[in-house]
């Protein structure tokens, strides 16, 4: 069997601007942390992509729903890559204290929700009832946003969907800051959004882009 080159995932370095968050009570301890979860998450990938490679024909042959290790494999990529990239779009998105949706933005949300600041009321009760993740989602089918919720690292994508808003709820994201009050760690996070790469995301969603 010819070997196989895998391709390693890089971590990409934490964006100092998230720092910014601290004063809205989001501490630099907590990114710090934070990112090493993600850290962990992109090693976890890479692991998994050796153990991909290395398959024989043998294992291929033993694929099977209930076990085996190619379903093993392949069912926790999902979790270690959605975690990777889950993690690049809320730190991305954090740090922007200070900017604002674009006009086009703020007229698409007020399509989608009735008024901006009903999308908001939406997105706070969607982060209250998600147990991983929210993610305000451009769907390319129907031109619309959405806030979908996520329970885990691998519960999204929404085919055919561009994630323009991510936000971390796993109380990792805010436990030493605010313990258990998430919606105080929520309205925090609204506060420090950097509305410029979310305005960015939407304008390339628009664009077709994903």
């Amino acid at each position: 069997m010819a070997e196989i080159q895998v391709v390693e995932y890089t971590a990409k370095p934490l964006p100092e601007k998230v720092f910014e968050t601290e004063r809205f009570g989001i501490s630099r301890k907590t990114h710090e942390e934070h990112y090493k979860l993600y850290q962990g998450y992109v090693n976890k990938t890479n692991e998994i992509r050796r153990a991909l490679a290395q398959l024989t024909s043998d294992d291929f042959s033993k694929g099977n729903q209930t076990y085996s290790l190619i379903r093993s494999l392949k069912v926790d990529y999902t979790f270690a890559i959605g975690g990777v990239k889950n993690h690049e779009l809320y730190f991305e998105n954090l740090g922007g204290g200070g900017s604002e949706p674009s006009s086009a933005l703020r007229d698409a949300l007020t399509r989608a929700f009735g008024s901006f600041e009903r999308w908001m009321e939406d997105f706070k009760a969607t982060g209250m009832g998600g147990r991983g993740w929210v993610w305000l989602a451009y769907d390319h089918d129907e031109g619309i946003l959405f806030n979908y919720i996520g329970d885990a690292q691998n519960t999204f994508p929404v085919w055919h969907n561009t994630v323009i808003l991510a936000m971390d709820v796993y109380e990792h994201a805010y436990y030493l800051d605010f313990q258990t009050a998430r919606a105080r760690y929520i309205d925090a996070f609204l506060q420090a959004i950097d509305w410029n790469v979310v305005n960015a995301r939407y304008e390339a969603a628009l664009q077709g882009k994903r």
